[in-house]
Formats: structure tokens, sequence, C-alpha cells
């Protein structure tokens, strides 16, 4: 059992390893070349092939070639799809968040009662427009 742990050196592990992760890392690069390509806009269809088969044909040289000669526009386009996906979920939350309806409008009315701020007259008619707003 001993021997067999020896017959393979740290030294190789460690390679291995290295070059383990470096296969990762460069399918983890190549992905998102791909999902870049695809997800463009401002290229044909053709285009979007073309670079498809640079990446697949000739993996290490199409993926440096895509990142040099379109970098920035990777850039540009994640940023603007994150300000949209922000965007979207600010929008999300404001709608969800809302004023809180009739409920919240009454409370708000029976606070400023109990603080002497409201007659209960006036308190009355914001609960009947809040009642009535919820029905229509």
């Amino acid at each position: 059992m001993l021997i067999a742990a020896t017959s393979y050196p740290f030294l190789n592990v460690l390679w291995d390893i290295l070059i383990f992760f470096a296969w990762v890392i460069f399918i983890w690069i190549a992905i998102t070349v791909l999902i870049d390509v695809f997800r463009r806009h401002d290229i044909s269809g053709w285009a979007k092939a073309a670079w498809v088969v640079f990446v697949v044909v000739l993996p290490w040289i199409g993926v440096l070639t895509y990142l040099i000669f379109n970098h920035t526009g990777m850039n540009e386009r994640r940023e603007r799809e994150g300000r949209a996906a922000q965007a979207q979920f600010d929008e999300y939350v404001r709608k969800a968040a809302g004023t809180g309806g009739p409920a919240s409008e009454i409370a708000k009315a029976k606070e400023l009662l109990d603080n002497g701020t409201i007659t209960q007259e006036e308190f009355e008619a914001i609960k009947a427009r809040a009642v009535r707003t919820r029905s229509v």
C-alpha cells in the first residue's frame, strides 16, 4: 500500500491539479465568449456563426481573438444588461411596495386622529374614501 502512494509524487499531483483548473478556466471563458456572441444585437447571424466556428475549431486562438477585439464591447453590454436588470428589479419593488392600500390609509388616518391632528369627521371621510377607492 505504501509503494502505490510513492509512485505518484506530490509534484505530479500538483501539476495535474493546475492543468485541470486551467481547463476549467478556459471552458468558463469560452462559454462567456459564446454567451456574449449570442447576446449581441449589432452583428448578423453569419458573423455569429463565424465566431462560433472560430471558437470551436481553433478554441485558444478564437477565444483570445474575440477577447482582444471585443473586450470593451463585452464590458459595455454586461454593464447595460446589469443596469436594465437593476431597473426592472427596482420597478418591481416599487410596484410590490405600493402605498399599502386602504388598510394602510385608514391606519395612518387613525394615527392622525389619535394624535389630535384631524377630527373624527375628517377620519370618517378618509376612511370612506379609502374604502370607496378599494371597491372601484
